[in-house]
């Protein structure tokens, strides 16, 4: 993934920031809330096995939301949890619904980030089409930033890739 530095200077903030970005979403818009638009087991995409050191072709729970507020979409969130990790202190993840996860990742103690990257996303990456199919957006590229979180030496992969809307009022 690329430095966030070569990232617009709009959007160096958001994809630098290491602390919650539901908290930082709800400070901005009193109205914020998460829409989910998918979820199950599935393969990860390539690029999320080499990070969770899984095989392509295994099964991982995978959750899509929307991050919303001020009437705009601002972010769409993609989680991919191991399927071996389902037991244990992540199995809460299959459940949150409409809840933010970003809420159980920075109340949890037990919770660690491992790690920050960025990347710029085109249509060649499942993601942007994902988000693209989600959204309805039709711009050439967006923004991501990907994090692991680790519990009890279980990884969960939280990418939220960032929209034209993030920094409209």
């Amino acid at each position: 993934m690329a430095h966030p530095f070569r990232a617009p200077r709009a959007l160096r903030g958001w994809l630098s920031d290491r602390g919650s970005l539901t908290r930082r979403l709800r400070a901005r818009h009193a109205d914020f809330r998460v829409s989910p638009v998918a979820r199950g087991l599935a393969p990860p995409f390539f690029d999320e096995a080499q990070t969770l050191r899984l095989n392509p072709k295994a099964l991982a729970y995978v959750r899509d939301v929307l991050l919303m507020g001020g009437g705009h979409i601002r972010v769409f969130a993609h989680s991919v949890l191991p399927r071996a990790s389902l037991r244990g202190g992540w199995c809460g993840i299959t459940r949150l619904g409409t809840k933010p996860l970003g809420e159980a990742l920075f109340t949890d103690p037990h919770i660690r980030r491992l790690g920050l990257t960025s990347r710029r996303l085109d249509a060649r990456h499942p993601l942007y089409r994902a988000a693209k199919r989600h959204t309805g957006l039709t711009v050439q590229h967006l923004w991501a930033r990907r994090s692991v979180f680790c519990l009890n030496g279980r990884p969960l992969l939280v990418t939220e890739v960032f929209l034209p809307a993030i920094n409209t009022p």
